[in-house]
């Protein structure tokens, strides 16, 4: 249906090319569905015999003993070998499903949380989604990721143990096996792919070596890496109405099997996109241009949520270093922008070093080379430590005093954080107007105020209903918080729920919604808030945004003004003068952090929380209550909150939080 729609908004020779484009592309679906049938795609996996990448990686094998000795003398060792044996046992907890005996072989095809399987076939012909059923096609996608192949080679160095190297080889065959290209579910999203080929590459640096690995092994190995680089070539995810952090998890892919195949080319007549020198020509290009498509000029990211901010600068900071060590650079331009996105997760980490999850969220990661099974999703340090090698910034190093495990492999190197001279705690208000973040902050408080255009533009696909939404953390203790996501397809009702204005800190007018969005198109929100920044200072925030002015003739506007002590917020709804106005009502809610615990008394609200005590009054109020909620600390994970919700039926809400 909204294909449907989005044809009828087109004009007439524009559908008519549109739909003979579709009907096109459907009967080549048809043939190559028949081709592949009575003949799969395969290589001679002879034609790899002997081959080995001349390029440098991330880190360098060479210096195994010297990380060995960093990692115990950190005292890692013991962690990593821990993780590992759950892996050997093929114990997993993977988006929100706790730790599960996945059995003998892995369910590669399996939502194993809810034991639903897609069956295998031609990758076009899947459906990945059935918002009927429970299922979350991306249990599947994570696990073939095969990001635990990177713990596995830690504790392979550590130990000496051939059996991280047998059981290694066990489930890459068991992959292939399962997986033949293009006739499973975990060929239907390119951006899995091409992370699946990275974790891949990075796994071979620590098990090249291994005399339980045979040469046959590494021919089929390398030749299964050669096809995924094919098949990410001719199946790029760029053809929306926006490219992000899809495209360009294709394109770090692209750059990653480019550098690690070289000048080495299979001479396949009968196939497209077999250039590996090809695919890092391509990836090069379009990464230097991405970064000005998807990077704000403020160094925001334009999918307007913090979490995809993070994985998006993962990749692209990744890749540069990968590039950086073998000779390739991009513009000085890119490198600055590249720069300040890591500029921006540091002004918008709270005290406790935790970042707010603005919008959605689904965990995503390119290379998770520390704390495997315990990283915290809200955690961006790990990131900071990369990022303050990369571009020796004591700034950065201070930001990240937990994370040294992942600047050593992936910058390296590190310097200890304590040798750094601008603590984290020194940084004060910032804006950041292109990617729509206001941060408040004093000695002991922080305030972040959400007031920005949608992701894409205003196309919604990531966004939540949360204009002049705030979080606020007082002395390290979150009292306001973002909910979070949930999940996506796995239950769109509780999406909806999750991305609604109710869900967040900010007032709702009636019933109605800031922006709207239908009930099962999951990943659009067309823009209807336009929201402004009218005055920024250290101590001060005004704006407003217009979503429900075609609603109920209203402009909602806000001011946060934070003191020592206190958290101010004003609330007006002014009449836009469009129509007459609809409704009155004032709606406004305060989702309260995972410990704080909320009593009333009268008109006043205590928030108890670690011993302390915070105090909520709101005037101009009809009605206060304290009502059951939901928070999503990680994607697949849901626990109980409670929120206040307050009901004015004037034009007008005057609020204070005050702490001692």
């Amino acid at each position: 249906m909204t294909k449907v729609k989005r044809l009828k908004g087109m004009p007439l020779h524009k559908a008519v090319r549109k739909i003979a484009g579709k009907a096109a592309q459907e009967t080549k679906f048809v043939y190559r569905n028949y081709r592949i049938r009575y003949a799969p795609i395969q290589l001679n996996p002879l034609l790899f015999h002997g081959f080995r990448s001349s390029s440098r990686f991330l880190f360098d094998p060479q210096d195994q003993g010297q990380i060995n000795a960093f990692l115990k003398e950190a005292q890692l060792d013991q962690s990593i070998i821990e993780d590992a044996e759950r892996i050997c046992s093929h114990r997993f907890n993977l988006l929100g499903s706790g730790e599960t005996q996945l059995g003998r072989s892995l369910p590669w095809h399996e939502d194993f949380k809810t034991n639903f399987r897609w069956e295998p076939k031609f990758y076009k012909y899947i459906k990945i989604v059935d918002l009927e059923n429970a299922a979350d096609v991306k249990v599947p996608w994570e696990l073939s990721r095969c990001q635990h192949f990177f713990t596995l080679g830690k504790a392979y160095w550590l130990t000496g143990d051939e059996k991280y190297a047998r059981e290694f080889q066990a489930q890459v065959d068991d992959w292939l096996q399962h997986n033949p290209v293009e006739m499973s579910v975990n060929w239907a999203c390119t951006m899995d792919v091409a992370i699946r080929a990275v974790n891949w590459i990075s796994a071979v640096y620590f098990f090249r070596e291994s005399p339980s690995l045979e040469a046959a092994f590494w021919d089929r190995f390398h030749t299964s890496l050669y096809l995924h680089g094919q098949f990410i070539m001719n199946n790029l995810e760029n053809t929306g109405e926006h490219t992000g952090n899809h495209y360009l998890s294709n394109l770090a892919g692209l750059i990653g099997l480019g550098l690690y195949f070289g000048d080495f080319k299979i001479d396949a007549k009968t196939s497209d996109g077999n250039d590996p020198a090809a695919w890092l020509a391509y990836g090069l290009q379009e990464m230097e241009r991405e970064m000005f498509v998807q990077v704000n000029e403020d160094g925001s990211n334009y999918e307007a949520s913090t979490s995809y901010h993070r994985l998006v600068a993962e990749l692209f900071l990744v890749s540069t270093i990968w590039c950086e060590r073998n000779g390739i650079s991009f513009s000085e331009a890119y490198m600055e922008r590249l720069e300040k996105m890591h500029v921006f997760m540091m002004q918008m980490m709270k005290p406790d070093g935790l970042t707010p999850i603005i919008g959605d969220a689904d965990d995503g990661r390119y290379l998770i080379v520390s704390n495997y099974g315990s990283w915290v999703r809200n955690d961006f340090r790990h990131l900071l430590a990369v990022a303050g090698e990369f571009f020796d910034r004591d700034d950065f190093r201070a930001a990240c005093v937990v994370a040294s495990e992942d600047a050593l492999w992936l910058a390296g190197k590190f310097v200890d954080a304590s040798l750094a001279q601008e603590p984290v705690n020194a940084l004060g208000s910032v804006a950041y107007p292109d990617g729509g973040y206001y941060v408040l902050r004093n000695s002991r408080a922080y305030c972040l105020i959400r007031c920005g255009e949608l992701s894409f533009h205003g196309q919604g696909a990531h966004s939540h209903n949360d204009q002049l939404s705030f979080e606020l953390q007082i002395d390290g203790v979150d009292l306001i918080v973002d909910p979070g996501s949930y999940v996506y397809s796995a239950d769109y009702r509780m999406r909806n729920q999750f991305r609604s204005t109710a869900m967040h800190s900010t007032v709702q007018a009636g019933g109605f919604e800031q922006n709207e969005f239908e009930e099962k198109n999951l990943f659009k929100m067309r823009e209807e808030t336009f929201a402004l920044c009218e005055k920024f200072s250290q101590d001060q925030f005004i704006g407003s945004h217009k979503g429900f002015v075609h609603k109920c003739g209203v402009i909602h506007k806000r001011e946060v003004i934070l003191r020592e002590c206190e958290l101010e917020i004003n609330d007006w709804f002014m009449n836009e003068g469009i129509g007459s106005v609809k409704s009155t009502e004032m709606y406004a809610s305060f989702i309260l952090g995972p410990i704080v615990a909320a009593t009333q008394d009268n008109q006043c609200i205590a928030f108890h929380y670690r011993g302390a005590r915070a105090e909520c009054w709101i005037e101009d109020v009809a009605s206060v209550q304290i009502q059951d909620s939901w928070l999503s600390s990680q994607y697949g994970v849901c626990t109980s909150s409670q929120y206040i919700r307050a009901k004015s039926n004037t034009m007008r809400l005057r609020t204070f939080i005050r702490w001692v």
